[in-house]
């Protein structure tokens, strides 16, 4: 399944954006947890992301990543990066809080010239999730009433405080200590398993010849799950009882045997799609995967 643009989250929950709110805002919007978990019923439609989101979570919740399990009793803030998958789990009925969601560029634009994955609240190894006592949770919730509030203003500069607003929560964030609650180690090879799974499955459908995967090596995904690509090889092989390369590599032929049958593209276009740099690459992998070369198999 394909990370979910801010355009498609937009659509999920457009209910809940005021008329007020322009198109222009595209790459920035705040949400109450509340009012979108009684339209989604449960789901959480924002669990797949293609965007950053700081996240001021009331209730108690599990999120899950592939190498720790952080358990929120109470409160805590959570940052979170399209370049790390998690599972985000909600335990009891009682949720609230807000969650803003921005793409990199709505930060770019400020003369500071933030790069957000150089920050260390959205490094790779980090704590991503911080458990706030009752006067930080109220400090978090006002800062997010003002955004909420200036979304709707008709300040000139509105974008400009809204991006300070963010950077307070970054930094906010990365003035708190992390506290985490692991679960047992026998645990974490699933988990890991899983995210991985979870992480192959996102790069696809191929659906133009202007994509192009993203993750195409062990390394690849082992980076992205934050591990170490022989420990991810372990856990599948553990779990699956196959290697990285062989599930990337099945993923993948699976995807070029549907684009061969179901499109005109020429080979050269596949093959670059699928992350091959020449033809000649894409065509020996196929056959050694199908014993049939991809021309023939389109027959």
């Amino acid at each position: 399944m394909k990370a979910i643009s801010v355009d498609e989250f937009y659509r999920e929950v457009s209910q809940l954006i005021p008329e007020e709110v322009s198109k222009e805002i595209g790459h920035f919007n705040v949400f109450s947890i509340a009012d979108l978990a009684k339209t989604s019923q449960g789901k959480m439609p924002y669990n797949r992301r293609a965007y950053y989101k700081i996240s001021l979570i009331i209730g108690k919740n599990r999120a899950e990543y592939a190498d720790k399990v952080i358990e929120i009793e109470k409160s805590a803030l959570l940052f979170a990066t399209p370049k790390i998958p998690y599972h985000y789990l909600p335990l009891n009925e009682e949720q609230s809080g807000h969650f803003c969601i921005f793409t990199p560029e709505f930060l770019t634009q400020s003369k500071s010239g933030v790069i957000l994955d150089e920050l260390p609240i959205f490094k790779a190894n980090g704590y991503p999730i911080f458990q706030l006592s009752d006067e930080e949770t109220a400090e978090i919730a006002a800062i997010m009433a003002k955004m909420n509030r200036e979304l709707s203003s008709d300040y000139a500069f509105k974008y400009d405080l809204l991006r300070n607003y963010v950077m307070e929560l970054i930094h906010y964030g990365q003035k708190l200590q992390p506290a985490t609650a692991l679960y047992p180690t026998h645990n974490a090879s699933a988990r890991v398993s899983s995210l991985f799974l979870e992480l192959l499955e996102r790069q696809f459908p191929i659906e133009s010849m202007d994509q192009q995967l993203r993750l195409r090596t062990a390394k690849d995904y082992a980076d992205t799950l934050s591990v170490h690509v022989n420990h991810l090889n372990k856990v599948l092989k553990e779990n699956t009882g196959h290697t990285t390369t062989d599930l990337i590599s099945e993923r993948v032929v699976r995807e070029a045997k549907i684009i061969l049958k179901q499109t005109n593209w020429n080979i050269s276009e596949i093959a670059n799609c699928l992350g091959f740099e020449q033809v000649a690459h894409f065509s020996n992998f196929f056959k050694k995967q199908t014993e049939i070369s991809p021309m023939a198999f389109r027959g």
